[in-house]
């Protein structure tokens, strides 16, 4: 009989405008844990802002730990006062240190990773680009940083539709500035096209797509995953031409739901993407465009694009994910 392991899972609480997708993974992996590992999940009682509340949610944190305490996401600090031999530390991205300057920078280097690295045990990070960018800010054995992927919810599943070559409908899954957006509706000036945005747009981006004259349809609101899933399967195109991902998970569920996707050729969207999307220079508006033409009128190729996404998104199931956690989890517990 397995030793039973409880495993507290640390989140954030997420605000307004998330759509939840971090939840979703953990979600997705944890439903399927061996039976010998316990979960229990912390969500911290004040959304990441200002001193006093994050101050409350470390406090709170100590009070709630397992065998293993799990700090998922963005919420690294939580693990300032946990026993450091049982943290392990998920670590989504570096994207702030390389936009934050001066002593804002100094101090969210500190806060959310010098301090938070230094207690923990293991860390995970959810590519390999992930963890290469993170090893050039830190100072961590590389051999306790695990890469495990993002896991696809099951629910995305196969969806056929007809491609729709005259008025592509396009998603765009979040408008945070690494999305591209900008460079995005420059590139699809003069496409017919219609351009699904999901997240809170500013009044600057809807500008310049009057400006360009695309047309886009916008969903302000958080969306159900039933709801998000929907609108994969009423796309023709994915887009995910980012300057910086740590993952990119439009990309698998584009892959899973059977639609073509085209994505940025730097950090970690190569390596999710595989064969499995066409790969853009998210910093040229030209070759951006060209990829959406080439998408758009080249019937084989995207066919054959869909076609290795089927395959590509098989390394993202929550049962694989599940099964390295649980490594991890084991290695823990035991001191290795």
């Amino acid at each position: 009989m397995m030793e039973k392991i409880k495993v507290t899972y640390y989140q954030r609480k997420p605000r307004k405008y998330n759509n939840f997708s971090l939840e979703n993974y953990f979600d997705s992996m944890r439903s399927v844990l061996p039976d010998n590992i316990i979960s229990a999940i912390s969500i911290s009682k004040f959304e990441s802002i200002g001193v006093f509340k994050r101050i409350y949610n470390i406090i709170e944190a100590i009070f709630k730990q397992g065998d293993v305490n799990h700090i998922t996401g963005d919420v690294h600090f939580l693990n300032y006062f946990l026993n450091s031999k049982k943290n392990v530390l998920t670590v989504l991205d570096c994207g702030q240190l390389k936009i934050l300057k001066g002593l804002k920078l100094k101090l969210f280097y500190i806060l959310w990773f010098k301090i938070p690295v230094s207690k923990s045990s293991y860390i995970t990070t959810i590519s390999t680009a992930t963890k290469n960018d993170l090893l050039g800010y830190v100072k961590f054995n590389p051999d306790r940083i695990k890469v495990v992927p993002v896991c696809i919810s099951p629910k995305f599943t196969k969806s056929d539709k007809a491609f729709n070559s005259n008025i592509p409908r396009i998603l765009q899954i979040g408008v945070a500035p690494n999305k591209n957006i900008e460079r995005l509706i420059d590139a699809l000036e003069n496409i017919s096209c219609v351009l699904v945005l999901v997240g809170n747009v500013p009044g600057s981006i809807k500008k310049i797509a009057r400006e360009k004259r695309v047309e886009i349809e916008v969903f302000h609101k958080p969306l159900s995953e039933t709801e998000m899933i929907q609108q994969y399967k009423e796309a023709d195109i994915i887009t995910l031409v980012s300057t910086l991902e740590g993952f990119g998970m439009p990309i698998v569920e584009g892959n899973a739901t059977g639609r073509v996707v085209i994505t940025g050729n730097v950090t970690s969207m190569p390596e999710v993407a595989g064969s499995a999307a066409h790969l853009a220079d998210p910093f040229s508006i030209e070759s951006i465009r060209e990829g959406f033409i080439k998408i758009i009128t080249d019937e084989e190729y995207r066919n054959s694009l869909i076609q290795n996404g089927f395959e590509n998104c098989k390394r993202f199931s929550n049962i694989k994910i599940a099964e390295q956690f649980s490594e991890i989890y084991s290695a823990v517990v035991h001191n290795k």
